[in-house]
C-alpha cells in the first residue's frame, strides 16, 4: 500500500529553518508509514520556486504549465504537510497565495499537518489563529497538533520538546492516513471528490458542460 504525502514549503531562504521543520515532519512521518508496513513517498514543493508563477496566476486567473503540474502534484496526493514562516503575526504571503489559486475544494477532506516558525514564541498563535481558519474554510482534515519552531526550540530544551511535538503531530497524521476507515473500504478524500466531480457534472445543463470541456 503506497501514500503520498505532500510536503508545501513556503520557506524564502536557504537554508531555511522553515524548510528543515517541514523536512522534520516529513521525515517523522516517513518513519511512521514505514514501522506500519506501507509504502511511504514524500513529494516535496518549495513554494519559493514557483513564486513568479503563483503571482502570475493571481493576476490572469491562468495557471501555466509548470503550475498546474505542480497543483496537480497536490490533487494526487493522500495527505499534506504544510509550513509557512511567520510575517506580521501571519502566514506568508507567498504561502497564502498558492492556496488562493487552488480549486476552494481541491483539499476537502485531505488530512493535512501544518507548523510554523517565527522569530519568537510569541508569534506562535499564528497556527489557531490564521493558518487553521484557513485550512477550516478549505474543509481540509486538520490534525489537533500544529506545530510552531522559535530559534530556541531547536535546542531540544523546554518543557514540551520540538521532536516531542512533531512526533504528536506525525503520529495523528499517520493515524488518519492508515486509519481504519480506509481499510474498511469507505472512500478516502480522493473518492469523495471524484464522486461529487461527477454528480456535479451530471446536473449541468448540456450547454455548461460543453463550454467546461472547452477550456479544459
Amino acid at each position: 500500500m503506497q501514500r503520498t504525502v505532500v510536503v508545501i514549503s513556503a520557506g524564502l531562504g536557504v537554508p531555511s529553518s522553515t524548510r528543515m521543520l517541514a523536512d522534520q515532519l516529513a521525515a517523522e512521518v516517513r518513519s511512521r508509514v514505514s514501522a506500519a508496513g506501507a509504502e511511504p513517498v514524500i513529494d516535496v514543493i518549495d513554494l519559493r520556486d514557483y513564486a513568479t508563477d503563483i503571482a502570475n496566476n493571481m493576476v490572469t486567473g491562468y495557471a501555466g504549465p509548470t503550475l498546474a503540474e505542480v497543483i496537480a502534484r497536490v490533487e494526487a496526493a493522500d495527505a499534506m504537510i504544510a509550513v509557512t514562516p511567520t510575517f506580521s503575526a501571519s502566514y506568508s504571503g507567498l504561502f497564502k497565495s498558492f492556496f488562493d489559486i487552488l480549486d476552494p475544494k481541491l483539499l476537502e477532506g485531505m488530512p493535512v499537518l501544518f507548523g510554523a516558525t517565527g522569530g519568537s514564541s510569541r508569534h506562535s498563535l499564528v497556527l489557531d489563529m490564521a493558518i487553521r481558519p484557513l485550512f477550516s474554510y478549505l474543509r481540509a482534515n486538520t490534525m489537533p497538533t500544529a506545530i510552531y519552531a522559535s530559534p530556541e526550540d531547536w535546542g531540544g530544551s523546554g518543557t514540551d520538546p520540538l521532536e516531542q511535538r512533531i512526533g504528536r503531530g506525525a503520529a495523528e497524521l499517520v493515524a488518519v492516513l492508515l486509519g481504519e476507515e480506509h481499510r474498511a473500504g469507505n472512500p478516502d478524500h480522493k473518492a469523495k471528490r471524484a464522486q461529487r466531480q461527477m454528480s456535479e457534472a451530471s446536473s449541468l445543463p448540456f450547454e455548461e458542460l460543453l463550454a467546461q470541456t472547452q477550456r479544459r
